[in-house]
């Protein structure tokens, strides 16, 4: 498959480039930082500097020419306020479906947040809260479009090694998860198109990763 993934140099995201690209995978990386590119050559993905808050719909699909998938794991990040929370974590999702919609790619794997499916807590963190709505606005954005979408809402994030081992279910308890865990899922999911027009979410737990991929695409 040739795969484009949106926030290509995150701890997520580099990650999956390399698994993917040590399949045999070919990966498209978009990024706004140049100076990352050298890093994602080095993972075996190649680079395409892009800023995905300043791109049209039209100039991206235009660049995604042979892709067969697209992974949404772009997000405003740490430290960023409350308006980027809108412009990445929710509008970026929405044009790279649009891109893709118009490229004819049909498989859209997005990364969410837990906590989308029921409204914020009253005592929520405000630019969290923004976050949260931003996931939950990009998630209703791409369950009303013709994709074969994915949506996946992992647990609180850890650099712990990979376990291998996790629990994926449409609801789970929340609970942590290892970032290389959640790339190999994101992995597994690109080749199950059974698990298309769902919501799951991730934790760690005891099922092999490639057997709770298999159980969740039913």
């Amino acid at each position: 498959m040739r795969i484009v993934i949106a926030g290509a140099h995150g701890k997520i995201a580099r990650p999956l480039g390399r698994l993917l690209s040590e399949r045999g995978d070919q990966v498209l990386g978009i990024i706004r930082n140049p100076d990352h590119a050298a890093d994602l050559e080095a993972d075996g993905v190649e680079p395409l500097v892009l800023d995905l808050e300043s791109t049209g719909a039209a100039e991206l699909a235009g660049r995604l020419s042979g892709v067969d998938a697209a992974v949404f794991l772009a997000g405003a990040g740490p430290g960023s306020g409350a308006p980027r929370k809108d412009t990445v974590d929710r509008g970026a999702s929405a044009l790279l479906a649009d891109a893709c919609q118009q490229a004819g790619i049909r498989r859209f794997v997005q990364v969410s947040s837990m906590g989308t499916r029921t409204p914020n807590p009253p005592d929520v963190d405000p630019v969290f809260g923004a976050y949260l709505d931003a996931k939950r606005a990009a998630e209703e954005d791409l369950r009303g479009r013709d994709l074969q979408w994915t949506i996946l809402r992992p647990g609180r994030l850890t650099d712990d090694e990979p376990t291998g081992r996790v629990t994926l279910a449409e609801e789970v308890g929340r609970d942590e998860v290892t970032r290389r865990d959640v790339a190999a899922v994101l992995a597994a999911l690109l080749l199950e198109p059974g698990t298309s027009g769902r919501a799951l979410e991730l934790v760690g737990g005891d099922v092999a990763i490639t057997d709770a991929v298999r159980a969740a695409a039913g």
